[in-house]
């Protein structure tokens, strides 16, 4: 990690202990930080790639069902900003339909990788109909994306207690979950964007479960139903991690939280037909 990084989790450290939380606790908490990647709207890191712009496809690839959120130029990403097994080069275009109505029925988005040196050539596909009126269906925000390494701890309280020994088969959460929530909360005011964070934890907005394992849930349902791709890997909801989450602004849906998430087995083996999109929406 690096020394930025480090200096967050040491004062998240110090607040922690501050409000009289155990330093074994805190150190198990700290023990699930993964690197994350913040891909900002606006910043003056090195530029990693866009939102939105327009759509380029390898010619046989088929019409995307959704809109272009983004698309992050992989080979730009420094290794290990993340701890995800992502490509070491190509494209990732990240597909969203943020559509409240459509929360916990289905797939939300899509993903697609292209390989370094694959032809593309701009797509014109209309995903705007007539009968759209809504503003959440049309402003997706457009601009580059500029890199910021950060660091990210869970979002959610219902996080097991990783002190007990392995193969407990009734693990208690952590006793402290809501008071650590409380502090990195505390630590990461002020801190809020645009654009993406690509791996680390999504957030929840009711700061319970984890969003990744929410997304994995539902996608063995669309899997038994066939709306979902099968995996070739013995996949469960606790593989399951954020892929990125979306910071979009968009007009009507400020307080939406909206991920892509994916299995690591299945990232590892590039299998971005698996990605599954989710939000939550409490207006």
């Amino acid at each position: 990690m690096t020394p930025d990084m480090l200096d967050k989790l040491r004062r998240f450290r110090e607040t922690a202990l501050a409000e009289g939380i155990p330093p074994d606790d805190i150190e198990r908490w700290v023990e699930m930080a993964r690197p994350c990647a913040i891909l900002k709207h606006k910043g003056d890191g090195p530029v990693v790639g866009r939102l939105g712009g327009p759509l380029m496809l390898p010619a046989d690839a088929p019409d995307p069902w959704c809109k272009l959120a983004a698309t992050i130029d992989l080979a730009a990403l420094p290794e290990a900003v993340t701890d995800l097994p992502l490509p070491s080069d190509g494209q990732l275009l990240l597909f969203a339909n943020p559509d409240p109505e459509m929360i916990d029925e289905g797939n939300l988005g899509s993903a697609l990788f292209i390989p370094p040196g694959t032809p593309v050539q701009e797509r014109q596909v209309d995903l705007d109909p007539e009968w759209i009126s809504e503003p959440h269906e049309r402003e997706f925000l457009e601009g580059l994306l500029y890199l910021e390494a950060d660091v990210s701890l869970p979002y959610h309280s219902n996080v097991r207690d990783l002190g007990l020994p392995a193969g407990s088969k009734s693990p208690a959460a952590h006793p402290h979950a809501y008071e650590l929530l409380d502090v990195w909360m505390e630590i990461q005011h002020g801190s809020g964007y645009l654009g993406l964070q690509l791996g680390g934890y999504a957030e929840d907005e009711y700061r319970e479960g984890d969003p990744s394992m929410a997304a994995g849930r539902e996608a063995a349902r669309a899997e038994a139903r066939g709306e979902l791709p099968i995996s070739e890997a013995d996949v469960d909801p606790r593989d399951w991690v954020c892929l990125a989450q979306w910071l979009h602004g968009i007009t009507g849906l400020e307080m939406a939280l909206y991920s892509w998430s994916i299995a690591r087995q299945d990232l590892a083996a590039r299998r971005f037909d698996r990605v599954y999109a989710t939000m939550t929406w409490n207006p």
